[in-house]
């Protein structure tokens, strides 16, 4: 479910996110490699797992807040896919910290993202 909700957000478009997708791949790239370091066993694993979650979380909210607000120039659909994708993670994050989740979905998420950035054309079209 989750990899079918990431392509939802990314995958389907033909939009560009913005003229700086690389670097919002690489933001992307290391906060999932955090996150999958953990996911690997990492030493110190409640520590490490915590501080990776609050870094996918920040950019989580960051990327919330840049598409709901209406001066985005993203197509309306893709910045409502970017925002549910965003609440999916929160949601998902607060059921790991519960214990009932499991970090590879945000993983999987993360990873669809970056796939579709890397698919991304150079140029924005309007609504």
């Amino acid at each position: 479910m989750a990899s079918s909700f990431a392509q939802c957000g990314y995958e389907t478009s033909t939009k560009s996110v913005n003229s700086d997708s690389g670097m919002e791949y690489q933001v992307f790239a290391r906060v999932t490699r955090d996150l999958s370091s953990v996911w690997a066993g990492a030493p110190d694993y409640h520590a490490k797992m915590a501080a990776a979650l609050n870094k996918n979380m920040k950019l989580w909210s960051i990327l919330a807040v840049e598409v709901a607000n209406e001066n985005n120039k993203l197509p309306r659909q893709l910045r409502s896919n970017i925002f549910n994708l965003a609440e999916f993670t929160r949601h998902q994050t607060s059921k790991i910290y519960a214990g009932e989740g499991e970090l590879k979905i945000l993983i999987d998420v993360n990873t669809m993202i970056m796939r579709g950035l890397r698919t991304q054309p150079p140029t924005e079209t309007p609504d």
